[in-house]
């Protein structure tokens, strides 16, 4: 009975990696290929939908700070809000080799297992008014983890799925998974109002609001994803797949970094995905400062969903005519977006109060902004392969057979590495975008300082997209 029990474990041991990956070749992809890559992009999307949830936590958790009986300056927050973004992007960096050098199912199902760290210790502290700064910078920190799963992610699912199915395939993975910014941002202050664990949760935090004594379980908000993140790791583990082809060294990997497109590339996903997850962890805190009548979370969750849902459709439509044509028109409309923005705010009068703006507009133009983040953060995402399997092949032409099977297989390896470290730059983002909202405020008592800075940034994305990927006689067309 013991050697039969251990002949299955080998099995299973052996059949978690897969010795053979051919997804270019259509005979193996109808046959076997297909059903594997949809099996571990399924596993792969909640697994990064909680990363995303835990990366964004501080969104929620730092507007309820004060009223949990601490007390933070308004920067103090801004700080606690962006930092997650900072150590999330620098974690990338190292995240995006990662499933190359472990495989993917054995990183997927370790990294997506450490977010249960700052999940649980969150929750402890928050119910602790005496909790010093220092350690709620500490757990801040320590949620970044989250958002570096969205680095390995994307390396290891780019393997699975060929060429033509990469930028639907990557649309949806990172489409669902940043969703987990909306669902933490329309669950936690629903969950944070009640009692979900009873005894075991810990005790509510009481506030007064208008005269009137209300209860607040602040700690739910990290409790909450405890039981779903022990569940995806253990999915990951068991249900996933590593390809011994996609194994390599960092040496190998390293080659990117001699790509000029791969720094162009970076500079393009600051532009979308950064927008997205700065203006997700900096909206909330934004409207509240200048439009402090608007209960602000029943609306927050709206973006970050929109930006979410329709990553899958930039991807989807950069199949059909090209990532750069839709990258191109992603950033002239955020440009005219923001335009729009400061044509909404309210004006800071000489007595420092607010006065004027319109919130729907000023909400309206966000949502627009979110809009076409969402669908840059799709078409860069196509743009990205394509690019590095052409230089590859560029390289190899005239060659043999065999050097063009080496070849696409470099593409391959080098596509994935350049995703995972774009997305890494790109996340950056996440942490400027806050600290440039709390600096402009600071320096000149409104946002307008910084939302200059992002149309200029734009129109610098609409003509590096134009000059070398977009135009009749683009370096690169793609």
């Amino acid at each position: 009975m013991v050697r039969l029990a251990n002949e299955k474990v080998k099995i299973m041991a052996k059949s978690a990696v897969l010795t053979r990956w051919e997804p270019e070749n259509p005979v193996f992809w109808q046959e076997q290929g297909q059903s594997v890559a949809k099996r571990n992009l399924a596993i792969s999307i909640p697994c990064l939908t909680l990363g995303f949830v835990i990366s964004v936590l501080w969104s929620v958790v730092a507007l309820n700070l004060n009223s949990a009986g601490f007390n933070f300056s308004k920067e103090q927050l801004f700080m606690l809000t962006a930092l997650p973004q900072l150590s999330g992007a620098t974690l990338r960096i190292f995240y995006s080799f990662m499933p190359a050098r472990f495989g993917g199912r054995k990183w997927t199902a370790i990294s997506t297992a450490v977010l249960l760290i700052p999940a649980l210790w969150l929750g402890f502290a928050v119910q602790d008014p005496t909790t010093s700064y220092t350690e709620l910078l500490m757990i801040a920190l320590l949620c970044g983890l989250g958002s570096g799963n969205f680095a390995s992610s994307m390396a290891n699912i780019g393997y699975f799925f060929p060429t033509a199915k990469k930028g639907s395939a990557n649309g949806l993975n990172a489409g669902f998974g940043n969703l987990g910014v909306s669902l933490a941002q329309l669950l936690i202050p629903l969950a944070i109002t009640l009692p979900l664990f009873g005894a075991f949760g810990g005790e509510a935090q009481s506030y007064l609001k208008a005269g009137a004594a209300q209860s607040l379980w602040l700690q739910n908000a990290g409790f909450m994803w405890v039981p779903l993140i022990a569940i995806a790791a253990v999915a990951a583990w068991f249900g996933m797949n590593d390809i011994a082809d996609a194994r390599s060294s960092f040496a190998q990997q390293a080659v990117i970094f001699r790509r000029k497109h791969n720094w162009l590339m970076c500079w393009l996903y600051i532009g979308t995905f950064g927008s997205f997850i700065g203006f997700a962890g900096a909206f909330a805190l934004l409207t509240k400062s200048l439009f402090p009548d608007v209960a602000v979370m029943k609306y927050a969750f709206l973006g970050p969903l929109i930006g979410a849902l329709i990553r899958p459709v930039g991807g989807i439509i950069s199949d059909k005519i090209g990532g750069a044509k839709v990258t191109l028109g992603v950033f002239i409309g955020m440009a005219c977006a923001v335009l729009g923005v400061l044509a909404f705010l309210p004006e800071l009068g000489v007595d420092g109060q607010l006065s004027g703006g319109s919130w729907p507009g000023f909400f309206a133009m966000f949502l627009l902004l979110f809009t076409f983040a969402g669908l840059g953060n799709g078409s860069t995402y196509k743009m990205i392969p394509t690019i590095f399997a052409t230089l590859r092949m560029r390289e190899a032409t005239g060659s043999d057979e065999a050097a063009l099977k080496a070849a696409r297989l470099g593409g391959m390896q080098e596509s994935a590495a350049a995703a995972g470290f774009i997305s890494a730059i790109g996340a950056y983002g996440g942490f400027f975008i806050p600290q440039s909202f709390g600096l402009s405020m600071q320096a000149s008592g409104g946002p307008e300082l910084a939302l200059y800075a992002f149309i200029a940034f734009y129109v610098s994305c609409v003509w590096m997209t134009w000059r070398y990927y977009a135009s009749p006689k683009a370096e690169l067309p793609c």
